[in-house]
């Protein structure tokens, strides 16, 4: 087993984590600082766009994409330790190297089910970051965690198809750079294969009937950073039967095509995000005395330190694994370890941000440190993408299958 980067995944590491030291980090403050002054809070703040332009030049730019038509050409694996790096800083580093979700999905179901004229007119400038884009799916009126259950209508109507319905928690809706939805809905609320009853569709953002009713906030933050979260309603939004997506019945298949990526990103982010607070945990406990001693000698502290580096090193070792099987056997094949990532990495990071808080007293929670927001939003990828239960609940089917 050789558990050694291989010679461009290193390189791409040098120059990102250079990137992170010299750009990235430094901004973190600036941000803050300049998004008081914008007219609307949703727009990139201009340190963000100057480092767009600097990855950019530097070659750092939709390093997600495994089809080298459209991207950086790496495997998942590859990709993976590209994408911890940047998760240390989730709210920049993604986003200006054009790395941040919703648009990494929505890209690559263009790039994989799209046809010639959708990847024109939408992959094209999504792949240049001169517009972004959002996913709807999620609704208020059901448990969308069964995505069986979803309650848009797709109607075809002539040449056109109508949409009605109202989705919520729509990442990247806030954005004013955001210019179309792909939208899930039933074609078929009556098929016999509840698993074929969905479509997908393009809906541009200026459509007739579509309004975007207010900002969803996730424990009192508005998430600036992926273009805030939308509630949105379609009210008879009449777009073209071109833009379908792939073929009529085949929104479930393309959701599970487009979440199995998505889960492992968010995962690599994550440890990211546990080594960002491991490192901040140290940093603190070595400043601070308490009760006659630097907090670095408590031993508490000292064992929730050790504690969080056991388990990253374990989640790092079954996301690679995960990553390694992605390219290997498909994401069919590597459904288990795609499952178990999902389900043992949100809850881990969640409880490692937790300790950081709570070895920074007030600061913890703060906006003095990213420890709050980071903690907010791996806290929200216990539910996005599949709450913990739906994939213990598939995955432990799997397991027992093998005794029946």
């Amino acid at each position: 087993m050789d558990f050694a980067f291989d010679a461009r995944t290193e390189e791409l590491r040098g120059r990102l984590l250079a990137f992170m030291d010299e750009y990235v980090y430094p901004a973190e403050a600036v941000v803050h600082e300049q998004r008081a002054g914008l007219d609307s809070p949703w727009r990139n703040v201009p340190v963000v766009e100057e480092l767009k332009a600097e990855a950019r030049r530097q070659g750092l730019w939709n390093l997600f994409l495994p089809d080298s038509e459209y991207g950086a050409g790496l495997t998942n694996l590859q990709y993976a330790p590209l994408a911890e790096i940047m998760g240390r800083s989730p709210q920049i580093a993604p986003t200006v190297t054009n790395c941040a979700a919703p648009d990494t999905g929505n890209m690559e179901v263009l790039a994989q089910f799209g046809d010639d004229a959708q990847k024109k007119q939408w992959l094209r400038p999504l792949l240049a970051g001169e517009i972004r884009s959002a996913f709807a799916m999620t609704e208020p009126e059901v448990a969308s965690s069964d995505a069986t259950n979803i309650t848009t209508h797709i109607e075809r109507d002539g040449d056109e198809y109508v949409v009605t319905g109202r989705k919520w928690y729509i990442s990247g809706a806030m954005h004013p750079d955001c210019a179309v939805f792909i939208v899930m809905g039933k074609t078929d609320p009556d098929g016999a294969d509840i698993r074929r009853q969905q479509s997908m569709v393009l809906v541009p953002r200026d459509t007739p009937g579509v309004t975007i009713t207010r900002a969803m906030q996730v424990f009192g933050y508005e998430d600036h950073y992926h273009g805030g979260h939308a509630e949105v309603v379609f009210d008879r939004a009449r777009v073209p039967v071109s833009h379908l997506i792939g073929e009529e019945g085949g929104g479930f298949a393309i959701a599970q095509a487009r979440l199995g990526p998505g889960r492992i990103h968010h995962c690599m982010r994550l440890i990211g995000m546990a080594e960002r607070a491991i490192e901040l945990m140290c940093r603190r406990a070595v400043s601070r005395d308490a009760f006659g001693k630097a907090l670095a000698r408590q031993g508490v502290v000292q064992n929730w330190i050790a504690d969080a580096r056991v388990a990253v090193e374990q989640l790092r070792l079954l996301v690679l694994k995960t990553a390694w099987m992605m390219d290997t056997v498909g994401n069919r094949g590597a459904h288990t370890e795609i499952q178990a990532i999902k389900i043992a990495t949100p809850r881990t990071v969640v409880g490692i941000l937790d300790r950081a808080i709570q070895l920074h007293g007030a600061g913890g929670v703060s906006q003095d440190f990213p420890l709050a927001e980071l903690y907010a939003g791996a806290r929200t990828l216990m539910l996005a993408d599949g709450p913990d239960e739906v994939h213990q609940r598939s995955l432990a089917r799997r397991e027992l299958k093998k005794y029946l």
